[in-house]
């Protein structure tokens, strides 16, 4: 009985000295891409580009090892550094990447640009105001990461996600470089509806004051949202010091201008690229049932593209527009890309066993 007793301490102190199991991490980095699509914009933004890259668990081990990759683009007043880099910020990409690695197969690449501008956000779009930020995604940073990087390099094996502002440029890029990518993951997508943020309800902004990036950060951000988008789909280089024109004047609308923010609405213009639509293998997007706004463009996007036969998915969750992205990320955009994009010969060795 003794000895038993002794074999059964001698085990349980092996055990107890065991190294601890730890979850594989990938490996968070920030480098700096020039951007030629951005050079020589009226608002003075710079052409060098931070650009935060997650390289998944495995990446430094296996040097002859290929990734399929996911471009994802932050939100309004959001940058890639507040995503990466802030223990603070109310989302940290890559633990919520490392969560999503813990839990299924998350063997990818996953790249963010910082597009934080003068006026808090580039809304992804190509002006003479802010530099054409559709290029600089889907070409420049694509060539550049291609170049640097053990990647795939081919449009079955690259998508395409974002949040809010990021949603909104996911879809926007999407529809005009299915060329490029292959899936699309929009989160909480903003700016669908013609007239978003343009509604002629109250007065527009006083910004006559405005002359410095100081003089933005002191604006409301209602008021910072209308000059980025205004700077983003209503440039004028006539009209120093901003170069841009207000959807409102004196609490009405302005017709021209309206319309030219109406003609940057996705589901305005939507219908132009059902064939490009088509293309894709997967698109997915989601909203929280009190964003509300947001979950009713949603819903229309849904049924539009539910007219077209475009296959797709989409849910209106529980929650609003920042408190479950890291879930859903982990839960649904993370597993979506993992099964659909094409991760070359690991993923067919993986299928044979």
């Amino acid at each position: 009985m003794r000895a038993m007793r002794t074999a059964a301490a001698s085990l349980l102190l092996a055990v107890t000295f065991l190294p601890a199991q730890t979850t594989p991490k990938g490996a968070p980095v920030r480098i700096t891409v020039h951007a030629k699509s951005l050079e020589g914009n009226l608002s003075s933004d710079p052409a060098d580009r931070g650009v935060s890259v997650w390289l998944p668990p495995g990446y430094e081990k296996d040097k002859k090892r290929r990734y399929p990759v996911v471009y994802f683009l932050h939100g309004f007043s959001d940058s890639d550094q507040k995503w990466f880099w802030d223990e603070k910020h109310w989302i940290n990409l890559p633990k919520t990447l490392d969560e999503a690695a813990a839990a299924g197969p998350a063997e990818m690449i996953v790249v963010m640009p910082d597009a934080f501008t003068r006026f808090w956000g580039s809304f992804y779009s190509n002006s003479a105001v802010t530099g054409d930020w559709e290029s600089f995604v889907a070409r420049e940073l694509v060539a550049y990461i291609d170049s640097h990087y053990r990647t795939l390099p081919r449009r079955e094996s690259r998508g395409l996600a974002g949040h809010s502002m990021g949603g909104y440029g996911t879809l926007r890029i999407g529809m005009k470089f299915p060329e490029v990518f292959s899936v699309l993951y929009a989160l909480s997508p903003c700016c669908m509806a013609p007239g978003f943020g343009a509604g002629g309800r109250g007065p527009a902004p006083d910004v006559s004051h405005v002359r410095t990036a100081g003089d933005i950060a002191q604006l409301s951000f209602g008021a910072k949202v209308m000059l980025a988008a205004s700077a983003a789909w209503s440039p004028n280089p006539g009209n120093p010091p901003l170069y841009v024109d207000l959807p409102l004047q004196d609490g009405s609308p302005v017709a021209g201008v309206q319309q030219r923010w109406t003609a940057n609405a996705p589901l305005a213009f939507l219908d132009q690229y059902i064939t490009h639509l088509k293309r894709y293998k997967a698109i997915a997007f989601d909203a929280g049932d009190k964003d509300s706004s947001i979950a009713r463009d949603s819903r229309t996007l849904d049924a539009r593209l539910t007219a077209y036969g475009i296959a797709h998915d989409f849910e209106i969750y529980e929650g609003d527009h920042l408190n479950r992205v890291s879930e859903r990320i982990v839960k649904k955009a993370v597993p979506l890309f993992a099964r659909t994009l094409d991760a070359g010969a690991a993923k067919k060795q993986r299928t044979r066993r």
